[in-house]
């Protein structure tokens, strides 16, 4: 059997996989804690695969060397700035968190009242249908308001020189 210097590890595989599992589960929670917990563990799980996807290490490159022994350098500028990235996204779901703890005393994620609606029409079945009237009413109403500049005196005409 041969084994090639390529082939990632599968601790590193397994340990990547399970990062980006629990991340996504908990992406899916409520709790803006939760789910800055859970962009964190997301970001490392798809940094550590950009450093599997790079293949195994190699030499540094120094003046010298052969090209075939470097290691490529692109997967690590890659995670250094995925790493910038996850910072910035974690940063802003933490001051989210806690300007929703200031305001509500607790950082849970509430329903919108536009989602509520649309629940609401879905259980009485009025989403299933698709009205043509509603695209001919807007068009009805748009014709029908009133320009709100139309009042307004323009700035070089008389009445706008008092």
């Amino acid at each position: 059997m041969i084994v090639s210097d390529n082939t990632p590890s599968m601790v590193l595989v397994v340990v990547m996989g399970a990062l980006i599992a629990t991340g996504v589960y908990l992406l899916l929670e409520r709790s803006l804690t939760r789910v800055l917990i859970g962009v964190a563990l997301v970001g490392n799980g798809v940094n550590l695969l950009i450093l599997i996807a790079g293949g195994a290490a190699g030499a540094p490159p120094l003046i010298g060397s052969s090209d075939e022994a470097m290691s490529d350098p692109l997967p690590q500028a890659l995670v250094l700035t995925a790493i910038v990235i996850t910072l910035g996204f974690t940063a802003f779901i933490l001051a989210m968190a806690y300007r929703s703890w200031q305001l509500h005393g607790h950082d849970e994620v509430q329903d919108d009242v536009e989602d509520r609606r649309i629940a609401r029409r879905a259980e009485q079945g009025e989403l299933d249908t698709r009205s043509d009237e509603a695209t001919a009413n807007a068009a009805l109403e748009a014709a029908q308001v009133r320009d709100e500049t139309e009042d307004v005196p323009d700035a070089t005409s008389k009445e706008g020189h008092r």
